[in-house]
């Protein structure tokens, strides 16, 4: 599993829908992001989420994706696909918040995530991309009067242009339940006191990264297994201090692997990931790619990761050319 826990706020209720962002009197040209607490952000600049406002069947939640990241930067003329899963990722959260009122020192823990896109409506413009998200909730459960969990399914617009489809799964958990479930874990002090050394990267690029900082896999005696390489200094990845290796990480590292394990530059246009169980941060992560198909244009990839001989997550890539 992978949660997106954050220091407890004060606060432990949200406000109604219909605040600040939700007011329809207020001028509509004013636009700014919205507050990093709703989507445990402590960097206002890695909030991408502006907006939010119900919709015909569900939720509509504006984003705005930036010219230049210092992580999700555009490659080749391409938005980077996985600040779409970022951007999923926020919205779950922001949506527990606002629409299902989870307090804000609630974790929020993946089971799935998944999308299909459109590679050519990746491609960068003069402007920042203008993204909108129109989200439909399944499945959903409470305890109580508390969320505990959801599926959602997102069809995802980019400057007009239908870009992707999209799955999230997640669960919500009190601060107690989710000590009672990760022992000792749970104090981050703790996990990060006993975090193991950062090892060497893989060539940057083989993985088409730019920064040795960027890069989460590092080599072994084998070119489909990498370790995980966790990096808690890096600005974006460990955005805050956390107990165990972020569910973003993992998702790079999957991203990584499968162009790792594809010839010439790809992109990921589908991923599907699974998360089975937490990632510690003093033991080794393992990390397998095996090509599943391929035909002329595209390779499905699986990746998986393990700690201890179990699995962690489970990804199916398909990889594409860049269009």
């Amino acid at each position: 599993m992978a949660s997106a826990t954050l220091t407890p706020y004060l606060r432990d209720q949200c406000p109604d829908v219909g605040g600040r962002f939700g007011d329809r009197n207020r001028p509509s040209e004013l636009t700014t992001t919205v507050p990093r607490e709703y989507v445990h952000r402590t960097a206002i600049s890695e909030v991408f989420l502006t907006n939010w406002r119900r919709g015909d069947d569900g939720w509509v939640v504006s984003a705005q994706w930036p010219r230049a990241h210092t992580f999700y930067g555009p490659v080749h003329g391409l938005h980077d696909p996985v600040l779409l899963i970022e951007t999923v990722r926020q919205t779950g959260i922001l949506l527990s918040h606002v629409a299902h009122h989870v307090p804000l020192d609630h974790p929020i823990i993946w089971q799935r995530v998944r999308y299909d896109l459109a590679p050519r409506a990746l491609r960068t413009a003069e402007e920042p991309a203008e993204v909108e998200l129109h989200i439909t909730e399944y499945d959903m459960v409470y305890r109580g009067k508390r969320l505990a969990s959801a599926r959602q399914e997102f069809r995802i617009v980019c400057d007009g242009a239908d870009l992707a489809s999209a799955t999230l799964v997640y669960s919500c958990h009190s601060p107690a339940v989710y000590r009672r479930l990760r022992g000792e874990y749970s104090d981050v002090d703790l996990a990060n006191s006993r975090k193991l050394p950062v090892p060497q990267a893989v060539a940057p690029q083989q993985v088409a990264r730019e920064r040795d900082r960027d890069v989460v896999l590092s080599p072994t005696d084998r070119p489909d297994r990498w370790q995980l390489r966790v990096d808690t200094s890096h600005p974006v990845l460990f955005d805050h201090p956390v107990d165990h290796t972020p569910g973003m990480l993992m998702i790079e590292a999957a991203r990584q692997a499968a162009q790792a394990a594809t010839p010439g530059f790809t992109v990921p246009a589908s991923i599907d990931c699974s998360f089975e169980r937490y990632a510690e941060l003093d033991a080794p992560s393992w990390v397998q790619a095996r090509t599943t198909g391929r035909t002329d244009d595209r390779r499905q990839v699986e990746v998986t990761v393990e700690q201890h001989g179990k699995p962690v997550i489970a990804a199916q890539i398909t990889c594409v050319p860049t269009p």
